[in-house]
């Protein structure tokens, strides 16, 4: 990691991948960087989804927006009982309360994840078996 005049700087490749920690990988890649990058005030992510790959859970958040961009690929995103089809460089802002998760396409799909405000542990909260076809 560089720092230099407060600014930190870090690949998100280097950044510790969770996914094998919950049982997900190698069909997720999910690389949590604000702790990484020192970040005060918002959050960001890195998730790579394997082809056809769906995040078995939803998730929603009491005071976190976020928002989604589809950097490679593409997918589906369960928004609350609405489902969107989104292609590569597609950005959508999910409120806090909106219970969320995403669906690779048959290519796969990279994602990077941005929130705010950083809220800390707890502002999470897991839907089990949420999604159904």
């Amino acid at each position: 990691m560089v720092v230099v005049a407060g600014y930190k700087l870090k690949n998100l490749k280097d950044v510790e991948d969770s996914a094998p920690k919950f049982g997900l990988a190698p069909e997720l890649e999910a690389r949590f960087a604000s702790a990484a990058l020192g970040l005060e005030r918002s959050g960001l992510s890195y998730q790579r989804l394997a082809p056809n790959f769906r995040i078995p859970f939803g998730h929603k958040h009491n005071q976190q927006e976020e928002v989604y961009v589809v950097v490679s690929g593409s997918g589906r995103m369960k928004l609350d009982d609405e489902v969107v089809e989104l292609r590569q460089w597609d950005a959508v802002r999910v409120p806090a309360e909106t219970t969320r998760n995403f669906e690779a396409g048959p290519e796969g799909a990279e994602l990077i994840v941005f929130g705010a405000p950083a809220t800390g542990p707890g502002d999470a909260e897991a839907a089990p078996d949420w999604w159904s076809d």
